[in-house]
């Protein structure tokens, strides 16, 4: 039997990760999808039978390494994945939080790293795959009540850009993602007009 192509996806209960889900699942990729919500996971595999859920808290290392080996193990291999799990709370951000700061840097970006070192060895031995790495244009630019989730977004579009060179010499791709505004329980909580906001059936489309 042929092996289809396994794709890891964090950050895959809502928004864009779910609908990156269902896309790939569609065109016949087997999808790991990993969240924390279990229960909207099962409802997203239960609708798709390429879809199998991985629940995950990003911010625990030993999860992470113990997850991706899972997903190894049951699914034959992994030749995507796509770190998308993110968090923004724009009413702490309002003052000057710095639990919140480091919730959102902890989550954001070193649950992105956590991600990456669980799969770094085995891309590395592979010599082949592709790490891609949800960011976002506010990585560009401070907004407004953002400085935390701007932030965030920035070292991860800068991580990504040095471990490109890394990763180039072992034949394995590195690709970052840089959305704008797209409509996901996350953007409604703001409360300020979001111009060309899109779905994210259309996000996932384009990525």
């Amino acid at each position: 039997m042929e092996h289809k192509k396994v794709i890891w996806i964090t950050g895959a209960s809502t928004g864009i990760g779910k609908s990156l889900a269902i896309k790939f699942a569609d065109e016949g990729w087997i999808v790991a999808a990993s969240a924390r919500r279990e229960k909207l996971l099962q409802d997203l595999s239960q609708n798709n039978n390429n879809i199998y859920p991985f629940p995950l808290d990003v911010t625990d290392i030993e999860k992470c390494k113990s997850t991706a080996k899972n997903i190894i193990k049951k699914l034959g291999g992994i030749e995507i994945c796509v770190f998308g799990t993110g968090m923004h709370d724009p009413k702490s951000e309002k003052q000057f939080n710095l639990e919140k700061i480091r919730e959102i840097m902890e989550v954001n970006y070193f649950g992105t790293m956590n991600g990456i070192n669980s799969i770094y060895e085995y891309f590395s031995n592979k010599k082949k795959g592709q790490i891609s790495i949800i960011s976002s244009v506010a990585g560009y630019r401070g907004l407004p009540v953002a400085g935390a989730y701007c932030a965030s977004k920035s070292a991860l579009i800068s991580f990504a850009e040095s471990l490109y060179f890394d990763m180039k010499r072992k034949n394995v791709k590195v690709s970052v993602i840089c959305p704008g505004f797209i409509k996901t329980p996350m953007t409604d909580q703001n409360d300020f007009p979001m111009p060309m906001i899109k779905s994210p059936e259309f996000a996932a489309e384009q990525i």
